[in-house]
C-alpha cells in the first residue's frame, strides 16, 4: 500500500507543480463563478437601490428601513459613487437626500426628493417600487402630523400609530407558481448553481487534460522503472489510478472550499456533497487514465481532453440546467457522469437530501468508474508494451 501511495503523492506533486495548471485549476474556476453568478444567479434579479445624503436622519432612517421591509436591497453610498453605478448599470434606483429635505420632513413639511433610475428596462420596475415605498413613508407620516396638530403628542401619537399598524391585519397575497422549472430551482443562493456546474466542469476538464502527464510518464520510461523495482503491476496501475483521484480531488475540494467561503455557496450536508465529490473524482480519474492509455501523444491528448471534457459537459447541465433540456436531450444526458453527480448535488442543496435520496445517482458513479477503471487498467499495461 506503501508504494501505491508514494505513486499517487508524485503525480499530484507533479501536477501542482506546473505553474500553467495556477491559473486554469485554482484561478479561473473562481472568476467564471462569479461572473455567471453576479450576472444569472438566482438572486441578481433582487432590485438595488443606493440611498445618499442625510446619514442617521429621521428621514434617511425611515425611507430605508420601508425599502428593505419592502424586500429592496439598500446600499448607503456617495452620491458621485451612485451616479458612477446608474451608469454602469450596478444599481437600479439611486435616492439623493438633502439636508433641507431631511429637515422639512423632520419639521413635518413636504420635502423633495430625487430619484434616479439606470438605463436598464428592469430599473422601471424598481422605481415602482421604489415609490410605493416613499408614499408609505409620506402617509406614515401625514397621519403623525394630523394626530400632533389634533393636539395629540409626538411620542403618543407615534405609539398610538405603531398599535394601530399591528391591530389591523393587512392584506396578503399568496402568489402559486405553477411552472416546474421555476419551483426546481427555487431556495439556490446566486452562487449556487453555477458553483456546482463548474465544479463538475473543471474537474473533469482538468483530470483529462491531466492524462498528458501520464503519457509523458509512459514516454520517458517512468512508469516502466517503476515496475523494475519491486513494484507489481497491479500496485502500479493503481498508483497511478489514485494519483489522478488525487488531482481531482485537490481541485474539486478548492472549488468548494472556495466558493463556500468567498460567495456563501451553500453545498447542503457537506459530508453527502464530499461523497458525491468523491465518486465525481473516481470517474473522471479512471477516464484520465483510459484518455492516457490510448494516446500516445501529449499535445493531442490535451486537446482531445479538452474537447472531450467540454462536450461531456454540456450534455450533462454544466453549461445550460438540465431542467431545460428536451426529453430526448434528457435522455441522452444520463449517460454523461455529470448529470448523475449534478442531480446528486441538485438533491443535497435543494432539498436537503439524505444518503438514500443520492443512493441511485452514487450507484451509477460508481458503476462508470469501475468500468472506466477497468478499461483505463487494461489499456496502460497494454500501452507499455508499445513503442512511443
Amino acid at each position: 500500500m506503501r508504494s501505491i501511495i508514494g505513486i499517487a503523492v508524485v503525480e499530484v506533486r507533479l501536477f501542482l507543480r506546473d505553474r500553467s495548471n495556477i491559473f486554469f485549476v485554482f484561478v479561473f474556476p473562481l472568476l467564471l463563478i462569479l461572473l455567471l453568478g453576479s450576472q444569472f444567479g438566482a438572486n441578481s434579479a433582487q432590485a438595488r437601490v443606493a440611498l445618499s445624503g442625510a446619514p442617521g436622519t429621521e428621514l434617511a432612517e425611515a425611507l430605508s428601513g420601508q425599502l428593505e421591509e419592502d424586500g429592496l436591497e439598500v446600499s448607503p453610498a456617495g452620491a458621485a459613487s451612485i451616479r458612477d453605478q446608474l451608469s454602469r448599470g450596478r444599481t437600479d434606483v439611486g435616492i439623493f437626500i438633502s439636508d433641507d429635505d431631511a429637515a422639512a420632513f423632520a419639521a413635518g413639511r413636504p420635502a423633495d426628493i430625487e430619484v434616479v433610475t439606470a438605463s436598464q428596462s428592469a430599473a422601471q420596475a424598481v422605481l415602482q417600487e421604489v415609490r410605493a415605498s416613499i408614499q408609505a413613508v409620506s402617509t406614515e407620516r401625514r397621519q403623525q402630523s394630523l394626530l400632533e396638530s389634533a393636539g395629540v403628542g409626538a411620542p403618543e401619537a407615534a405609539a398610538a400609530l405603531k398599535q394601530a399598524k399591528e391591530s389591523v391585519q393587512q392584506p396578503r397575497v399568496e402568489l402559486v407558481d405553477t411552472n416546474d422549472v421555476t419551483q426546481v430551482f427555487q431556495g439556490l443562493g446566486r452562487f449556487d448553481l453555477g458553483a456546482t456546474q463548474q465544479l463538475l466542469l473543471f474537474v473533469f476538464l482538468s483530470s483529462l487534460t491531466g492524462a498528458a502527464t501520464l503519457i509523458k510518464a509512459r514516454r520517458l520510461g517512468v512508469i516502466a522503472r517503476v515496475m523494475a523495482a519491486p513494484v507489481s503491476s497491479w500496485q502500479a496501475l493503481a498508483g497511478q489510478a489514485l494519483g489522478r483521484f488525487g488531482i481531482a480531488a485537490v481541485q474539486g475540494g478548492y472549488i468548494m472550499a472556495g466558493t463556500a467561503l468567498l460567495f456563501g455557496v451553500d453545498w447542503g450536508n457537506p459530508l453527502l456533497a464530499g461523497l458525491v465529490l468523491a465518486f465525481f473524482c473516481a470517474v473522471s480519474a479512471a477516464a484520465a487514465m483510459v484518455v492516457g492509455a490510448l494516446m500516445d501523444n501529449d499535445a493531442a491528448a490535451a486537446g482531445v481532453g479538452v474537447g472531450l471534457g467540454l462536450v461531456l459537459a454540456g450534455l450533462g447541465g454544466s453549461m445550460v440546467p438540465p431542467e431545460f433540456f428536451s426529453e430526448a436531450l434528457q435522455a441522452v444526458s444520463r449517460a454523461t457522469p455529470h448529470r448523475w453527480a449534478y442531480d446528486a448535488f441538485a438533491d443535497i442543496q435543494r432539498h436537503d437530501g439524505t444518503l438514500v435520496d443520492i443512493l441511485p445517482q452514487l450507484g451509477v458513479l460508481a458503476a462508470m468508474a469501475l468500468a472506466l477503471l477497468a478499461l483505463g487498467s487494461f489499456l496502460l499495461r497494454r500501452s507499455l508494451s508499445r513503442a512511443l
